[in-house]
Formats: C-alpha cells, sequence, structure tokens
C-alpha cells in the first residue's frame, strides 16, 4: 500500500514475475469500467499476463462500498489460498485496507424519508450549507468530507438523523480486528518533491494519452453527472468541469495536480501510522529486493 504515483503497480508486476502471486486490486476507482487512463489502470496486455482481481467488476453509475469490497476481497483471497498461491493485495484505498484488516463500523441502512428531506434542505441552502451544519454536529466528519462531496455530507447527516450519534461516534467504537492474518507493507516516499513531479508527470502523460474523452464519454452517459461517485476520483471532476465550460484548461490541470497531491498527502498520513507493517521508501534500490525477501519468508 502507498500514496499515488509511488509506483505500486510496477513492484506488484515484478514480484508476479518472481513468485506463485496473484494480485487483488485495493482502488475504488479501478473496480469501474471505463475508467482506465485517468485510474493509471495497468493496461490490456499487462493485465492477460499478469492478471488483477477487483478491477472492472462495476459499471461507473453504480456504487461500490468498502463492505463491497471486503466482501468480494475476502472470497477472492480463500480461492487464491486454496489453489496454494500468494495474495497480494495493492493499491492506494486506504479505506478498504482499514476495513478488511481492522472490520467495518455498523451504521444503519438508508432511510428514504430522511434522505429525502436532506436533499430538500439541501436544494433550498445548498450543499456549502449542509457542510457548515455538519460542521456543528461532527466537527471531526466535517474536517473529513469535502464540501463538494454532496453524497458523504448527506449520509453522515442520515447516520446522525437516524442513530442520534454522528458518523465519528460510530467510527470510534472498537472493531473486531483481522491484521494478523496480514502483513502490511507501506511504501512511504522519502522524497516529496520527487512525489509531486511524478504526479505531474503522469497528469500530463494521461492527458495525451485521451483522458479527457475518456471523461467526455462517460458524462455523455445520462447516468453519471459531476456528483456521481465515480466522478469524485482525482482529476475526473476537475476534467468534467472544464468539458462543461466551468473552468479553463489551464485551471483544470493546476486543481487536478493539486488535488492529486493532496490525495498524496491525505493517503501517507493514513499509513503513518499503520500497525505492524514493514515501511519502505520506493525510491531507495534495494526496495525490490527487500519486497522479494519479505514474500520469501511468507
Amino acid at each position: 500500500m502507498g500514496p499515488t504515483a509511488c509506483g505500486k503497480t510496477y513492484l506488484a508486476i515484478q514480484l508476479m514475475q518472481q513468485f506463485p502471486i496473484e494480485v487483488v486490486s485495493v482502488d475504488s476507482a479501478m473496480v469501474y469500467r471505463g475508467m482506465d487512463i485517468g485510474t493509471a489502470k495497468p493496461d490490456r496486455k499487462i493485465l492477460q499476463n499478469f492478471p488483477h482481481h477487483l478491477i472492472d467488476i462495476r459499471e461507473p453509475w453504480e456504487t461500490y462500498s468498502a463492505a463491497d469490497f471486503c466482501q468480494d476481497a475476502n472470497t477472492i483471497i480463500e480461492d487464491i489460498l486454496s489453489r496454494r498461491k500468494i495474495p497480494l493485495l495493492t493499491g492506494g484505498t486506504m479505506l478498504y485496507f482499514k476495513a478488511l484488516q481492522q472490520g467495518l463500523s455498523e451504521l444503519p441502512s438508508s432511510d428514504p424519508d430522511i434522505r429525502r428531506q436532506i436533499l430538500e434542505e439541501a436544494s433550498q441552502k445548498g450543499w456549502t450549507a449542509m457542510h457548515e451544519k455538519l460542521s456543528t454536529i461532527d466537527l471531526k466528519a466535517a474536517l473529513r468530507i469535502h464540501p463538494n462531496d454532496p453524497q458523504r455530507i448527506g449520509r453522515a447527516l442520515e447516520v446522525y438523523a437516524i442513530t442520534g450519534k454522528t458518523l465519528t461516534e460510530h467510527f470510534e467504537k472498537p472493531l473486531k480486528s483481522d491484521e494478523n492474518h496480514y502483513q502490511s507493507i507501506v511504501l512511504l516516499p522519502s522524497d516529496r518533491k520527487k512525489l509531486h513531479k511524478n504526479i505531474e508527470t503522469r497528469f500530463h502523460q494521461m492527458l495525451s494519452e485521451g483522458w479527457a474523452d475518456e471523461v467526455k464519454t462517460l458524462l455523455s452517459d445520462e447516468r453519471i453527472t459531476l456528483e456521481s461517485s465515480c466522478m469524485r476520483t482525482v482529476g475526473y471532476r476537475q476534467i468534467g468541469m472544464y468539458l462543461q465550460g466551468k473552468i479553463s484548461y489551464d485551471r483544470m490541470i493546476s486543481q487536478g495536480v493539486a488535488a492529486t497531491r493532496q490525495l498524496a498527502k491525505r493517503q501517507m498520513t493514513w499509513l503513518r501510522p499503520w500497525p505492524k507493517a514493514v515501511f519502505l521508501d520506493p525510491y531507495e534500490s534495494d526496495c525490490l529486493e527487500t519486497l522479494q525477501a519479505i514474500i520469501r519468508d511468507y
């Protein structure tokens, strides 16, 4: 596990060439079909030679939750182990890793009436006001959730309305841990400037490969809007805003690169205190050799 653009897929493929490994993708965007360029999804040739599980399993207008991931991942892991191979979970969606290893908070099912009331209030006041409302109820959740994320704002308010407890209170309840079944390997780049440069370079490269056309195709489907779950992926929303004439091309690039850097920062914040993990620097020359030793010991 590690931040975006730090070389996780490259290292995983190097290991797959040497060991009986099957990769299980831990990425909330790679699950969607048609989201290939902007998610840095391995290309078809790589996937043919080195198959990855949990890629291209949902349509982009469908939802995919941490609970869905845990159910799918556990089934796949058991199957891989039954064939005497090694499951290597690889990706950057830290919530999925956390849910798999540390358990999921039990949250109430959505209540259609309460959800409708929240949406009606949002249509009158706007989601900025709803985010401010959330901050008075659950400041920690409001700090975690972006003001432009109506789905998560609405869900946090809904959970409070149904249970009388904040989302943070639910998340802070002790969970059943399954950490001992995993060897966590955290890639933490030591050179922040190099990571930022890699992010910027990759952003431009993906644009040259037709990323904007990919987003245009997604938004041409009436089931997908800028507020859809799939469009919350960094870069997609910014390109969508550009395509809709809301921001300039240069602004799209600057905002997209900045959002990707912020994502990397959040990912590393998640990872630094990760329990019982081996921490490696992907920019060190012995990183792959160390990974090979870990797999051999496994």
